[in-house]
Order: structure tokens, then sequence, then C-alpha cells
């Protein structure tokens, strides 16, 4: 059965993310079809999207390596997030469905019940989840391939800070989910706004040169009142 390169392309992707390759070390078509049990087939066709990704790069005489991002583009990154995580939940609160509403609204509660328990790896699957949710609710495939796109190269490119106070995260996102259901598409925006800025703050780069960025983003931010997100 062909294996379609798809599944092999977010395989790939996955291992470039989680540090399996490092960056700029060559892929070869041949280790790869081994590695995934794939024809090199659907690895030449993952390595292309992934290449237009940036996740890849073709180097002459070296043919596909992985890429090194500067650091201007991975802080490029944080900033499109911080532009378009916004615009995504003020489409969210125009186009949710009920069925997006009730998987929001199970994930802040769960969300809720393990920050009072102060387990932060539940807490980081679990906002991964709320995000896509939410970014899925735009109705736009578009901004919600982007968004996951992102999500992928700033987590690959950044380590990220447990937050201090994980439970004034989850009433910012229990917060928004209120202005989606409203249809509040304003204040949804403005709310997702502040806590992803607060986020992004949170974020160090992976590779050397890093720290100064993250301060330039931790002390330009604006502090999120939680006090009066839910009414």
């Amino acid at each position: 059965m062909r294996i379609p390169a798809h599944s092999v392309c977010t395989a790939i992707r996955d291992d470039i993310v989680a540090g399996v390759y490092e960056r700029g070390s060559r892929l070869t078509e041949e280790l790869l079809a081994r590695r995934y049990g794939v024809s090199r087939v659907p690895v030449r066709e993952a390595l292309r999207t992934l290449e237009a990704e940036g996740f890849v790069v073709t180097r002459r005489h070296a043919g596909a390596c992985v890429a090194e991002p500067t650091e201007q583009e991975a802080a490029d990154l944080l900033e499109m997030r911080m532009l378009l995580e916004p615009l995504g939940a003020a489409r969210a609160a125009q186009r949710r469905t009920e069925a997006h509403l009730k998987v929001l609204r199970g994930l802040v509660r769960l969300g809720q019940e393990r920050a009072r328990r102060g387990n932060s790896e539940d807490l980081r699957s679990l906002g991964g989840w709320f995000h896509e949710t939410l970014a899925q609710a735009s109705g736009s495939p578009a901004l919600t391939s982007t968004l996951a796109q992102l999500r992928h190269k700033i987590t690959w490119m950044y380590s990220v800070e447990a937050p201090a106070h994980p439970a004034e995260s989850w009433a910012e996102h229990g917060a928004i989910v209120d202005a989606v259901a409203r249809g509040d598409n304003d204040r949804a925006r403005a709310i997702t706004a502040l806590h992803t800025e607060r986020a992004m703050a949170a974020h160090r780069l992976r590779f050397p040169g890093g720290s100064d960025r993250a301060e330039r983003v931790r002390t330009s931010q604006h502090p999120v009142n939680t006090a009066g997100l839910r009414h």
C-alpha cells in the first residue's frame, strides 16, 4: 500500500521540530525512505512541501538540508502569530459553530482544572488544542493552515517557559471563548491580542542570540487585566 506523501511530510516535519535532525543536516531521500518505511517518491514530494514551508532548503552539491533560520526570521514568526491569532479569534466570533464552542469550553474546563493541579505538561498540550480549535472555528482553511504552520515553526525555533500564573492564562482562554460565544468579534480580537503578546514573551530562541529579542518582546507587552475579562 502506498503511503501518502502528506503522512511522510508530517513525520519528517515532526522529527525536524523535535530536533531529530539538526539544523543544516542533510536529508537524503534514501535514508529517509528507509527510516519511514516508504519509497523515495513520497519522500521526494514531502521534501518539496517542507521546502515550501521553510523547514528544508536545497543546497548546491548537498541536496536537501534542514533549514537554518536566522534570528530575524524567527522574530518575524512571533510577530506574524501576534497579528494572525487575534484575526482568527475575531473570525471565530462570527463563524463558530456550536460544536466548536463545546470543544473550546471543554478545553477551558480541563485547562483550569489542570492549572489548579499544576500539571504543566498537560497544560501545554491543552493550550495547543485550544488555539488549534479556535483557528478552525474561524471558518478559514487558509488562516487555519497558516497558523498551524506558524505553531510548528515556532515550536521548532523556540523553547517556552511555563506560565508563572497558569490560572490567569486559562482565565484569558475562558474570556476569549465567552467573547466568541457572544459573537463579539472586537472583544475576542482584543483579548486574544493581549493573551498572545504575553504568551510570546515566554519564548526563548533555541539557537544562540535569542535573548535580546525575547527581552524586547517581554518589555513591550501590555499587562493583561484578567480580573475584568469575563464580564
